[in-house]
């Protein structure tokens, strides 16, 4: 990634770039434009196999060398993708079998996209011979300087190839029958295995299902999805080994784990559309950027794609207001993002996303849309400094895949409307606001470092997770925890000893009883210190044991009984929090837990609606500080002595934002 920054000059920018729907004389206006703009890499042939192999083993490559030397020949690099998650009609029709079998038994058909089995063994083999051909023709043409593996993997699949590959992974994670028969607890309701071809995948439950089965299904899906990307990455990477290799992930994707998937890229990059009408979009974009970062290690990622105004996949599809685009994608860039790229580069007249904006609009260049890009592009250049660095973070939160999988895809749960996404962003959300830095981690990640551990909702955890939390709090770091954590280990068993099993200790307290709350049920719950506040949804029956009381129910059946707890447990502390609190009080509670740790926010006095990252290395930080009101401006103090990269201007004292605006500050690291 060193060189590849080195070859790009900075920051890559640029985005799709969709050459055959269009004809050769409109590819010479696209390079034009593409100069003017600023744009230094395009996505090549993401969706292009028909026009590449429009029938079995006959190859068109005249367009797409003439293509690749025109960019190169003007300055601009590509990013080559394998076409494979658009298989063309031509294979499906000769081999219907590749198409993917949804839950409920029926066949998903032609015309949209994502329409194959991933354990198809036929599917995987063509997939493989267009990704050679791709490999053999262009590894070592002077454009190349990313392969792009496939898109956006994504689908599931029932058919009977993915019960075989089931199959053999669970042989694989169990070894045999009497441990799978153990793992899944298949003693209830009579559902032992006797012999291995009995395994099938779980299609739609016409009552319930067994949890742990599901749950494998999940972690099996994402590893299957995972084999064809390491297939066709071991193929461009036998040709060429310095060229990164990567794909792209998703917002919050339940059907892979990132996480397993992170080691196997050369940089993690992200497709995102924070949606204009939602106007808190842009914490949770701020939460996706946070966990991409972290996903190999705090190295900088890549922004793959985003939409340059509207998107189409909604039922509102509104415009992003003149500087939204930019603020945006200077966000992106505050928390380690070394590229702003888009979906796409030209507007398609045609299909389902012709009404996607493009960086160049249906408008054409003579458009809000596309000045704005040129605009950008602009002070892309200005930040190439800042590409390469990367961020530090005293604070952790815990997102796991395995935790996401266990609380969301398996019933018989005290409540059913668990949503992981939304309790993590729960517990994100007053940090980002106070402008605290904060790194993402999984059940395995290391805790070194870190002041502060967040564990939202950890309903399922293997042991290594809980030991690894364990560890941290009694070698002096500060869990702030919330209720149903600890509960089930990683084959969704109930741990033994009570609730919560595997943090009994940890947060000194036994909970008898969930007590989930009817609708519009509220509860009064009373602090120590006499102030008051609600709570609601949720209540565990707890009995203190080592922990003492921050809080307790003022009222109902639970009168008396912790809602908050502390605990001293080893060096450190943990806080407890049974129950779902009013926010502003959760909020509160949270922060002083931070706050207590010795964990400091670097912009205490930022106004509410702006948004301060850092990023740095050994010499210098570049400070961002982001508007994200379109209609208040915003004075921000600024300790010390910088230059505004955007302007040139020296800076000191306090920083004076307009509506939307941005400064990004370089100064000395001291």
């Amino acid at each position: 990634m060193d060189a590849f920054r080195n070859r790009i000059g900075g920051f890559a920018y640029g985005g799709d770039y969709n050459p055959e729907q269009w004809e050769p004389a409109v590819w010479r206006e696209d390079v034009r434009l593409m100069r003017e703009a600023g744009v230094n890499i395009v996505s090549l042939g993401v969706f292009a196999w028909a026009s590449l192999e429009p029938e079995p083993g006959k190859y068109e490559f005249g367009w797409l060398d003439e293509i690749m030397d025109l960019l190169h020949e003007n300055g601009i690099s590509v990013n080559l993708a394998t076409p494979t998650a658009a298989p063309p009609v031509w294979l499906t029709h000769l081999h219907p079998e590749v198409f993917p079998v949804m839950a409920d038994g029926e066949r998903f058909g032609f015309g949209n996209r994502l329409h194959y089995d991933p354990s198809s063994p036929i599917y995987r083999e063509y997939a493989a011979n267009i990704t050679t051909k791709l490999a053999e023709r262009y590894s070592f043409h002077p454009a190349l300087a990313m392969w792009h593996i496939s898109n956006e993997y994504g689908p599931t699949a029932y058919n009977e190839a993915a019960s075989v590959n089931f199959r053999r992974w669970l042989q694989r994670r169990y070894g045999d029958l009497e441990t799978l028969n153990e793992a899944w607890y298949t003693r209830f309701w009579s559902q032992s295995y006797t012999d291995w071809d009995q395994v099938e995948v779980p299609h739609i439950p016409r009552t319930w299902m067994n949890p742990a089965r599901r749950l494998d299904f999940k972690r099996f899906t994402s590893d299957a999805l995972l084999e064809c990307y390491l297939a066709e990455r071991d193929i461009v990477r036998s040709f060429r080994d310095d060229i990164p290799v990567l794909t792209n992930f998703m917002r919050f994707f339940k059907h892979a784990d990132y996480w397993k998937w992170a080691p196997e890229e050369d940089a993690v990059a992200l497709d995102i559309y924070p949606n204009p009408a939602d106007a808190d979009s842009h914490v949770s974009a701020a939460f996706q950027y946070d966990l991409f970062r972290s996903l190999k290690g705090g190295q900088p990622w890549l922004l793959m794609e985003q939409a340059a105004s509207a998107v189409s996949q909604w039922q509102l599809n509104i415009v992003k207001e003149p500087g939204r685009m930019r603020l945006g994608s200077l966000q992106a860039v505050s928390r380690a993002a070394d590229s702003v790229m888009f979906f796409q580069w030209r507007a398609s007249r045609g299909g389902q996303e012709r009404f996607h904006s493009a960086m160049l609009p249906h408008s054409g260049p003579d458009s809000r849309t596309f000045r704005e890009i040129v605009d950008l592009g602009r002070e892309m250049k200005l930040l190439a400094p800042v590409a390469g660095t990367t961020s530090r973070a005293e604070i952790a939160i815990l997102f796991d895949w395995d935790g996401w999988w266990g609380l969301e895809e398996t019933a018989g749960l005290p409540r059913q409307d668990l949503s992981y996404p939304d309790t993590v962003m729960r517990h994100y959300t007053p940090l980002w606001s106070n402008n605290h830095p904060v790194d993402v981690v999984s059940a395995s990640s290391s805790l070194d470092g870190y002041k502060v551990l967040v564990v939202p909702n950890a309903y399922l955890i293997g042991d290594e997770g809980v030991r690894r939390i364990t560890e941290f709090a009694e070698n002096g770091g500060t869990v702030v925890m919330s209720f149903f954590s600890g509960v089930v280990d990683e084959c969704n068993r109930v741990r033994p000893g009570g609730y919560p099993g595997a943090f009994r200790q940890l947060i000194g307290a036994k909970v008898d009883e969930y007590w989930p709350a009817r609708p519009h049920e509220v509860f009064s719950v009373e602090f120590a210190d006499g102030r008051r506040t609600t709570s609601t949804w949720w209540r565990d029956d707890l009995h203190l044991e080592t922990g003492t009381a921050l809080a307790t129910y003022a009222d109902g059946l639970l009168a008396g009984r912790a809602a908050v707890v502390e605990n001293r447990f080893g060096a450190g502390r943990v806080v407890y929090f049974a129950t779902l609190l009013e926010q502003a009080a959760f909020d509160a509670e949270l922060l002083a837990a931070v706050s207590a740790a010795g964990v400091r926010s670097p912009f205490p006095q930022a106004p509410a609606h702006v948004e301060c990252a850092v990023r740095g290395d050994e010499e210098h930080e570049y400070v961002f500080l982001l508007n994200h009101s379109g209609e208040l401006d915003a004075s921000v103090p600024f300790e010390g002595e910088g230059t505004d990269l955007l302007t040139g201007q020296a800076v000191s004292g306090a920083v004076e934002l307009a509506p939307l605006g941005a400064a990004v500050i370089r100064r000395a690291r001291s």
